[in-house]
C-alpha cells in the first residue's frame, strides 16, 4: 500500500468537482486526488512536493487520496468510516473546514456547520456527531496543529451528562424501543443521538420525560433508515 509520496509537480487536474495533482516520483506520474483547500495551496508545478496518501483500492481501479499532515489522513480515514460517508464527502468536509474546525464540529454537534458541506445533510450530520465524537475527542485532542480547546470539551461533558437519560426511564425506552423491531447498537446510537442534539432534534423538553426520548429517537431512526 501507498502511504506516503515525495516528488515533483507535474500538473494539476480538475474534472467536474474533484481536484489532484500529478506526482512525479521516480519517472512515474502519480494522480493524487485532494481536498480543495490542499488543491488551492499547491506550489507551483516543478516544486517538490510531498504529501500522506490513503490508497483504495476498489473494483473500478486504485485511487489514491493526498494529504499535507499525517494527521489529516487519520482524520479523513475516520470521516469515511461512518456509514454513508465516502471519500467524496470526507474530502468535502476537509475542503470546507480546516481540521481544528471540523473536529470540533463534530465533538459538539455542530449540526449547521456542518451541513454547510455541499453533500452534507442533517442525516449525515448526526450520523458524524454520533459515531465520531466521543473517538475523535480522545484521539484528536492532543494535535499539536489542531489545538482543541480542553475548556470547551470540558464545558461539553455536563451538558451532555445533564441531557442523558437515566435509571428506569432508560429501561423503559430501551424496552419499546426493543418491542418495535429496533436492535440494541441502534438504540445505543439513537439515544447518543438525541441527547447530543436536545431540543434541537426534538423540538421539545426532554428531561427524563420516557415518552418524550421514544418520540425522539423515532424521529432520529426514521430519518436515519430513509
Amino acid at each position: 500500500m501507498i502511504g506516503w509520496l515525495q516528488g515533483q509537480v507535474l500538473d494539476l487536474w480538475q474534472q467536474s468537482n474533484r481536484c489532484g495533482v500529478v506526482l512525479a516520483v521516480a519517472g512515474v506520474g502519480y494522480e493524487v486526488q485532494l481536498s480543495r483547500r490542499q488543491f488551492a495551496a499547491l506550489p507551483p508545478r516543478g516544486a517538490t512536493l510531498e504529501l500522506h496518501i490513503h490508497q483504495a483500492i476498489r473494483d473500478d481501479g486504485w485511487w489514491l487520496f493526498g494529504f499535507g499532515v499525517r494527521q489529516e489522513r487519520d482524520l479523513f480515514r475516520e470521516l469515511i468510516a461512518v456509514n454513508g460517508v465516502g471519500p467524496q464527502v470526507a474530502l468535502a468536509l476537509l475542503g470546507e473546514l480546516e481540521p481544528q474546525a471540523l473536529v470540533l464540529a463534530i465533538i459538539q454537534a455542530d449540526l449547521r456547520l456542518l451541513a454547510r458541506t455541499p453533500g452534507v445533510g442533517k442525516r449525515t450530520a448526526e450520523r458524524l456527531a454520533v459515531e465520531l465524537r466521543e473517538r475523535l475527542q480522545q484521539r484528536f485532542s492532543s494535535w499539536p496543529e489542531v489545538a482543541l480547546s480542553t475548556e470547551q470539551l470540558e464545558d461539553l461533558e455536563p451538558a451532555l451528562a445533564a441531557a442523558s437519560l437515566q435509571g428506569s426511564a432508560r429501561d423503559d425506552v430501551h424496552q419499546t424501543l426493543s418491542a418495535l423491531g429496533y436492535e440494541p447498537l441502534e438504540i445505543q446510537r439513537a439515544l447518543r443521538a438525541v441527547a447530543a442534539l436536545g431540543d434541537q432534534g426534538t423540538g421539545e423538553t426532554l428531561g427524563q420525560d420516557p415518552e418524550a426520548w421514544i418520540r425522539g429517537c423515532l424521529r432520529w431512526l426514521s430519518r436515519d433508515a430513509a
